[in-house]
């Protein structure tokens, strides 16, 4: 029987991998464009410069798309941490 206090700490550990593992996408959607806007430039989309879409429409719809995803993802750990501990606290009221 995993104890209560555990599943806690692995439910912020996994938190806490996610959120990195997003702002590591957050960083590379920020920075990588910008550092080669100039290379970017050749490459249109819709008629416009690639470097100029993603500063326009691709980073901030990327960023919604981040939130978007950490909000789903901690719904459902949420979720599953509520029902382990309401299962574990039942099986105790049981013995």
């Amino acid at each position: 029987m995993i104890s209560k206090q555990s599943r806690f700490k692995s439910y912020w550990r996994s938190n806490v991998c996610l959120i990195l593992g997003l702002l590591l996408v957050w960083l590379l959607i920020t920075f990588v464009p910008i550092y080669f806007a100039r290379n970017l430039t050749h490459f249109f989309i819709f008629g416009w410069p690639f470097s100029f879409w993603m500063a326009a429409f691709g980073a901030p719809s990327s960023f919604l798309l981040i939130v978007g995803f950490y909000a789903w993802w901690m719904d459902r750990q949420d979720a599953r941490l509520r029902t382990d501990t309401a299962c574990s606290e039942t099986d105790r009221e049981r013995r």
